[in-house]
């Protein structure tokens, strides 16, 4: 049979410390029994103990004893926490009056006070700073110093890695560091044109007209951070919900709930935390990237945004273009958007059920009038297809080409000039014949009165020249022969025309004879 037994004792004194132990009488002959070993019971006070060095003051919460289990320490600053649930030591950094004590279990210990110590502080403002690539930032501490110190010099380092020398940042270092502040109790680090590498901690020594001073407590730990677009999900496609984040390494320590402005291929699209794109389409693709509120100079690189689709705005082109001539060729060509690009085209003519070619460009050669018709393209990928609008082919038959016509023109036009040329030349032969013979009459009759020769025909209606099919008709010419200076004499001759015209012909000419003086018939 098990039992227990509990004892508890309140408003301990130190006086109650001692071994406890527990003891039982049973109801049969000689039962009394004790537990051997018992408990020890330390009762202990809390104790503030300062210890002072020259660069600061450390209080510790102390006991006499062991604290059982895992006891919580909280510090008090004139009844102000200002360090809970942590070490039971507390560092002073520099010269107070106040007053300080640490606490158990709601135990308190007594008070102390650190006024009249004197040593070296520097306290960091910021114990770690995040700011954005490209910008500058500023890096403040401020120090004490016992008395009869003055600051000659200060000097700022980034903390080396690993084995690596500590590097001492000089006012212009780069180009891009500057010290602010009086020197003598405060001092401010001014980095401009950050650069991710310039990502360390960074820390501040002294120099007094009577020592070098390095503190050994933590400085400020810098991170510079570039701005990224993340696109979730990776992969986009057409109708999909899509979402873009302007992302950084750590949390901006002067602007820790930024506002973010987007941008699309340089110009400016949204303002917001994060982009969304509900659905997404193929106008939504392009370049993306993002800036803070007030720093919008300061882009992240520029992603993004890949959407993939099926094709679409299909159609077909036609070269050569015009009249297609039987017996010539043309290439028909089709184009589509998609993304990824079409992998496959295929060509048909409507109301044809196979397929005719395969390919992005079908040529037909030595058309023929069964070529025409309608033709359309099919463009796939792997999104899907799409057909394209159709294109009518017309036939048109053959005809004589432009240069064969052109050259017959030409033999024409050269033919009807060498024919008018050959006329004009006779013509003009003709003329100076007659005129040599006029000349060589009148120079053997002297005087003689020119020759006559009056040529007439009847002018015929259509109806005389139906009434006289067959028949001859006869004209009378006077010719008049200078046969002597004193007598004419009148000569006549039958002329034998052809057949009559419908309509009158006139013609006329001159004759000249060189006769002898005589008149002959």
């Amino acid at each position: 049979m098990m039992n227990g037994h509990t004892l508890k004792i309140t408003d301990l004194r130190e006086s109650d410390s001692a071994e406890y132990k527990f003891k039982f009488i049973t109801d049969q002959t000689g039962g009394k029994y004790t537990g051997d070993p018992g408990v020890t019971l330390s009762v202990t006070d809390l104790q503030v103990k300062v210890t002072t060095t020259w660069w600061s003051t450390t209080l510790t919460c102390s006991t006499t004893c062991t604290l059982t289990g895992n006891p919580t320490y909280i510090w008090y600053k004139n009844s102000k926490i200002v360090q809970g649930a942590s070490s039971p030591s507390y560092s002073v950094y520099f010269n107070t009056e106040d007053r300080f004590y640490c606490a158990v279990n709601g135990i308190n210990s007594h008070p102390v006070s650190v006024e009249g110590h004197s040593y070296f502080h520097v306290t960091y403002t910021h114990q770690s700073v995040c700011t954005l690539k490209g910008s500058s930032v500023d890096i403040p501490c401020s120090y004490t110093f016992p008395r009869g110190h003055s600051v000659s010099e200060t000097k700022w380092y980034t903390k080396g890695k690993l084995d690596e020398a500590p590097q001492i940042l000089n006012p212009g270092y780069g180009g891009r560091v500057e010290y602010l502040g009086n020197m003598q109790s405060d001092s401010t680090l001014r980095i401009t044109e950050l650069r991710e590498e310039d990502s360390a901690e960074y820390k501040i020594r002294f120099r007094t007209d009577q020592t070098t001073w390095e503190p050994t407590s933590p400085g400020t730990t810098l991170t510079v951070t570039g701005l990224q677009v993340m696109v979730t999900p990776a992969t986009v496609s057409e109708g999909q919900t899509v979402t873009l984040t302007c992302s950084t390494t750590c949390t901006l320590t002067d602007n820790p709930n930024p506002t973010y402005i987007w941008y699309k291929n340089g110009h400016v699209t949204n303002q917001s935390n994060s982009l969304f794109l509900n659905p997404v389409s193929s106008e939504d693709a392009g370049r993306y990237s993002c800036a803070v509120e007030g720093h919008e100079d300061l882009h992240s690189p520029e992603e993004t945004l890949t959407v993939r689709y099926g094709p679409k705005n299909t159609s077909v082109s036609v070269s050569p273009s015009g009249e297609i001539m039987e017996g010539s060729s043309v290439t028909l060509t089709c184009s589509s958007d998609a993304n990824p690009p079409v992998d496959k085209y295929t060509w048909y003519k409507k109301n044809v059920t196979s397929a005719k070619a395969s390919g992005q460009s079908y040529s037909i050669t030595n058309i023929i009038s069964e070529d025409r018709g309608e033709y359309y393209c099919e463009a796939q990928n792997r999104k899907g297809s799409m057909n394209s609008t159709v294109l009518m082919i017309v036939v048109a038959g053959k005809q004589t080409s432009v240069l064969t016509a052109a050259v017959g023109i030409i033999v024409v036009v050269l033919v009807l000039i060498l024919c008018l040329s050959g006329l004009m030349w006779f013509r003009k032969q003709a003329s100076k014949s007659t005129s040599n013979t006029r000349d060589t009459a009148d120079d053997g009759q002297g005087n003689s009165s020119p020759v006559y020769d009056n040529v007439s025909s009847m002018a015929m209606t259509s109806t005389a020249a139906q009434t006289a099919d067959n028949q001859d008709y006869v004209h009378y010419s006077s010719v008049h022969f200078s046969g002597s200076k004193n007598q004419e004499v009148p000569l006549y001759s039958t002329v034998q025309l052809p057949q009559p015209q419908i309509q009158e012909d006139v013609q006329y000419t001159a004759v000249k004879f060189s006769c002898p003086s005589a008149a002959t018939r």
